[in-house]
């Protein structure tokens, strides 16, 4: 850790039972609660763009409490990533629900806020509009990114209903933006219809690469890994998962389930094969916990979350 200070851990589960006490993400220290920090996971609770069913704006909430049995070490990673680098939760980004532009905005400045600081963001939402004004104020700090997005859908859409602020636009407009490394950035998990074949073209059109869930059962998990971090290769990367890339066996709690996902252990290994890349934020989003039962996605997105931060206190930023 950066700074030389002890890092203020979780609430030791010893002393205060795990279904006990404020529910932060792996019941972490707030950030008044610790002296610095360098991850901070912050809650997105916005879905006024998804397209199908609403309610991934209650995603944060549910994400902590379905973290709640996450531990210190990480034998996955062979990492205790809690005690190289001080994390911490930042709470909710307060955002209008009225207005997507709006929110946008907001969202955007929040983000800008905390990355002042210098840390990095892993956020929880909301749906997948949100990764926008991450992805600008993670760009802001960094230059253009190279993204790395697990999810069943392209999401580069043009517009719904005329709106071009969406969780299925968010980057297209990022790729308008400059935001986005052209040939640097990679769909990963691909599934389901689609509107027609133009939305394959024009995607490719944009830069970006097309990783289908058959390529990964084809394929396997270490070649698509090989993949990435190919493609990836020498630029901050921004990783965006949204939890419908798993199979709705894995993650029913979602707003627009697809069938034929990935599993659970193939997310989670797929990710940790990231470990050699420069990842500078990330986020994970479309949790809607009025369709999950036993916190089945929650606890899945709660994984992904903590292999996530995991992944960035291990390799400072480049």
């Amino acid at each position: 850790m950066a700074g030389g200070e002890e890092p203020v851990g979780p609430a030791d589960a010893a002393a205060v039972p795990r279904f006990a006490g404020i529910g932060t993400f792996a019941r972490l220290p707030t950030v008044a609660e610790a002296p610095r920090w360098d991850i901070a996971v912050v809650g997105i609770p916005f879905d006024g763009g998804t397209s199908y069913r609403p309610g991934a704006r209650f995603g944060p909430a549910a994400v902590r409490q379905g973290s709640r049995l996450l531990r210190p070490y990480n034998p996955a990673q062979d990492a205790l990533p809690f005690a190289l680098a001080q994390v911490v939760d930042a709470g909710d980004v307060a955002c209008t629900p009225f207005s997507t532009d709006e929110a946008v905005g907001q969202i955007e400045a929040a983000a800008d806020a905390l990355l002042a600081g210098g840390g990095r963001l892993v956020a929880i939402g909301g749906d997948h509009t949100v990764a926008l004004p991450l992805l600008r104020a993670t760009a802001r700090r960094h230059g253009p990114l190279a993204l790395v997005h697990f999810d069943a859908h392209l999401d580069t859409w043009d517009t719904y209903f005329g709106q071009r602020f969406t969780h299925g636009t968010p980057f297209r407009r990022a790729w308008e933006e400059g935001l986005l490394r052209r040939d640097q950035s990679v769909h990963v998990g691909l599934r389901g219809p689609l509107y027609s074949d133009r939305d394959l073209t024009d995607d490719t059109g944009m830069g970006f690469a097309q990783v289908t869930t058959e390529d990964v059962d084809t394929l396997g998990v270490a070649a698509v890994v090989e993949r990435v971090l190919a493609r990836t290769a020498g630029a901050p990367v921004y990783v965006s998962v949204d939890i419908d890339v798993l199979d709705p066996a894995h993650a029913p709690g979602t707003g627009t389930p697809e069938a034929g996902g990935l599993t659970s252990r193939e997310l989670l290994s797929l990710l940790r094969g990231l470990e050699p890349a420069n990842v500078v934020g990330a986020d994970v989003v479309e949790v809607s916990p009025a369709y999950d039962h036993a916190e089945v996605t929650a606890i899945a997105a709660a994984h992904v979350l903590y292999d996530l931060v995991t992944l960035m206190a291990r390799r400072p930023v480049d």
